[in-house]
């Protein structure tokens, strides 16, 4: 077992804290006060780890968006069929409702409401990261259509878009009327939209 060293364990302790603190009060809206209240460090300890404010979200938001790939990685883990993979798309989305690994929900999402040119960029990672979640969702259906699962004529981009903006959508409305029944919906909606992409079998 490999031993981390103080100053390794440190540097995670900050980015898990400062994570939750830009998730909830935003990258533009947090300040330095709240970072080392929530980190019990000075500034000056905070910036022998990171350089500024900027940098510490940057790698904040990357930390972040690593434990949603993570959880859905660990979702995936059991099953490599297509359609069961899509819906544990939907159902990570959900999941970060009720039991988010930050906290305020989807750190992607709440970045992604937030950022605009004034931040290049963390706009730019932003977009980066969802881009990968694209790239994932793509992956999967693109393999669906190779073990003849879903249809040829299926656009795994289409797919995708769908995917992401319905839950994405869902969570937002979800948050703001605090009722989780709009994620329920999309959630059912994905559901019965995966299905239409498989290949229809005699009966």
């Amino acid at each position: 077992m490999r031993l981390i060293p103080k100053g390794e364990r440190q540097r995670q302790w900050i980015l898990t804290q400062a994570a939750h603190v830009f998730s909830v009060r935003g990258y533009m809206g947090a300040s330095m006060d709240d970072l080392t209240h929530a980190t019990g460090l000075t500034k000056g300890g905070i910036y022998h780890y990171f350089g500024s404010k900027d940098a510490l979200a940057l790698e904040a938001f990357d930390f972040a968006a690593d434990l949603v790939y993570a959880r859905f990685d660990t979702m995936a883990a059991a099953t490599s069929d297509p359609l069961r993979r899509l819906l544990i798309v939907a159902e990570l989305f959900r999941s970060l409702i009720d039991d988010p690994v930050v906290k305020g929900g989807c750190p992607i999402l709440n970045a992604a409401v937030e950022v605009d040119d004034t931040n290049p960029a963390l706009c730019a990672r932003v977009r980066q990261r969802m881009a990968g979640w694209r790239d994932r969702v793509c992956a999967i259906v693109q393999q669906g259509k190779t073990q003849g699962v879903f249809r040829a004529d299926v656009i795994p981009e289409t797919v995708a878009t769908v995917a992401i903006a319905t839950m994405e959508g869902a969570i937002m409305m979800s948050k703001l009327y605090g009722d989780r029944h709009y994620l329920d919906q999309a959630v059912d909606h994905l559901a019965d939209y995966f299905n239409t992409l498989q290949v229809e079998r005699p009966s």
